[in-house]
């Protein structure tokens, strides 16, 4: 555990999580991390990797960039605190355009 003083309080956090920790329904920084992996999974990120390990050639600039903004978008989020409930709405995150 770490302590941490935010905004003039003293608040006990573990490394790793945010938001209260406490409250039913608290979001923490591995739900945030997951949904990102669900939306690279969902664009087939790791076949683009594949396929560019493999062949050579590189992956497409949107899906690169996407990925990029994914990542983004996650490291983003996980610094709010609290941690929005609606984190996962497409409201947070990127969206790819033609494809």
């Amino acid at each position: 555990m770490r302590f941490a003083v935010i905004e003039g309080s003293r608040e006990w956090t573990e490394p790793g999580r945010h938001g209260s920790g406490t409250a039913a329904g608290s979001v923490f920084v591995e739900d945030v991390e997951a949904e990102a992996r669900r939306r690279l999974r969902a664009c087939r990120i790791d076949e683009w990797r594949t396929r560019e390990f493999i062949t050579g050639r590189p992956m497409p600039d949107d899906i690169r960039h996407f990925a990029m903004q994914v990542e983004f978008a996650a490291k983003a989020i996980s610094r709010l605190s609290p941690i929005p409930q609606d984190f996962d709405s497409d409201v947070y995150w990127p969206h790819l355009m033609g494809h």
